[in-house]
C-alpha cells in the first residue's frame, strides 16, 4: 500500500514535472495535502494510503474543512484549500479523464467579492493553474494555461490570441499579432509564456499547420472564446477571485502592472495596439486609484 508520505511526494513531483506548476502553487498544494493526510490519520484512526483516500466520502472532506475552520480559516482560504484537495484526490485516483466521477462532490464555501481592481499576479496564476488542473485532459489543461498566460503576459485581447495560427511557429521572444482593423503589432513573449505555448503544442493531438488555428478545440476546430470565459468563471468562483476578473481583465491587469512598473504611455499604447493615446490614458486613472488605496491602507495619517 502506498503510504501518505509517498503519495504526497509523488503528488509534488506530478505538480512540478507533469503539470509544470509554479513553486508557489506546488508549495501551497503540497502543504494542504500533507495537512489533509495528517487529519485523515486521526479521523479514520489508522494509516492512510491510496485505498483509504479513494474511499473518502463527502462527509470526510466536510469534516476536514470544519477542522480547518477551527484554525480560523477564512471562506476564501477554505475555497483555495478545497481546490488543492480536489487536485490531490484526482491524482491519487490515477488522474484519468473519467476519474472526476469518483471524487466526492462538495460545494465550496461562499466567498467574499472584492472591490473591482486589476487582478493581482498571484490571483491570475492561481486561477490559470486551477483551470489547467481541472481540465478533462492534459493537453486541454496545457492549452488553457497557455491562453491565459498569453493574455496576461502579452496583453492580448482574447480574439487576438484565438486568431493566432500555426504560422506563429517556431516561437521566439516576440509575437506578431493582428488586432482591430487588421492592424498588426509586435508584442513580447516572455520565456514562461513561450514555454507554456510550446508545451501545449507538444501535447496537442491535432496537427499544427500554418493555416489552422493555433489554439484548438477538442474536435480540432478553432477554440471558442466562450469556453475560455466559462472556465475562468468557474475557477474564480472556486478561488474567491473577483467576478470582474474576466479574460479581457487580464489585458487590463497587464497594462496597469506595466504602468505601475514605470512603462510610459506611448510604449504601452504600442503594446496594447490602441489607435489613440486617449484609449491608453484610462490606465493612469486605474493606477492612481490603486496607489491611493495603498496609501490609505498603509499611511499612519491616512485615517
Amino acid at each position: 500500500m502506498d503510504s501518505a508520505n509517498a503519495l504526497v511526494k509523488d503528488f509534488s513531483r506530478h505538480l512540478r514535472e507533469g503539470r509544470r506548476r509554479s513553486l508557489h502553487t506546488v508549495r501551497a498544494y503540497v502543504t494542504t495535502a500533507e495537512r489533509f493526510c495528517a487529519f485523515l490519520m486521526e479521523h479514520i484512526g489508522g494509516a492512510v494510503g491510496s485505498k483509504e483516500i479513494k474511499a473518502l466520502k463527502q462527509a470526510d472532506i466536510r469534516s476536514y474543512l470544519a477542522f480547518r475552520r477551527g484554525d480560523g480559516l477564512s471562506n476564501n482560504s477554505a475555497a483555495r484549500e478545497l481546490s488543492a484537495i480536489r487536485a490531490f484526490l484526482k491524482f491519487v485516483g490515477g488522474g484519468a479523464d473519467d476519474n472526476s466521477a469518483q471524487i466526492p462532490k462538495i460545494k465550496g464555501p461562499k466567498v467574499t467579492r472584492g472591490v473591482p481592481r486589476p487582478a493581482s499576479p498571484d490571483d491570475i496564476i492561481a486561477m490559470a493553474e486551477d483551470i489547467a488542473e481541472s481540465a478533462s485532459e492534459g493537453w486541454v489543461g496545457a492549452r488553457d494555461w497557455a491562453v491565459l498566460l498569453l493574455l496576461y503576459g502579452s496583453g492580448l485581447r482574447i480574439s487576438e490570441a484565438l486568431d493566432l495560427t500555426g504560422d506563429a511557429l517556431p516561437l521566439s521572444d516576440t509575437l506578431r499579432v493582428t488586432g482591430k482593423r487588421d492592424k498588426t503589432r509586435i508584442v513580447p513573449l516572455l520565456p514562461k509564456v513561450r514555454e507554456a505555448m510550446e508545451h501545449y503544442v507538444d501535447l496537442c493531438p491535432h496537427p499544427m499547420t500554418a493555416e489552422q488555428a493555433f489554439f484548438r478545440g477538442k474536435r480540432g476546430g478553432p477554440l471558442s472564446p466562450n469556453l475560455i470565459r466559462r472556465v475562468v468563471q468557474q475557477a474564480r468562483g472556486k478561488l474567491g477571485i473577483s467576478d470582474k476578473t474576466t479574460p479581457h481583465a487580464l489585458r487590463h491587469s497587464f497594462a496597469t502592472h506595466l504602468l505601475a512598473g514605470g512603462a510610459d504611455l506611448r510604449s504601452l499604447q504600442e503594446l496594447l495596439g490602441h489607435a489613440s493615446l486617449s484609449s491608453t490614458q484610462v490606465y493612469t486613472a486605474v493606477d492612481a486609484a490603486h496607489l491611493l488605496d495603498v496609501y490609505q491602507n498603509a499611511h499612519p495619517r491616512a485615517s
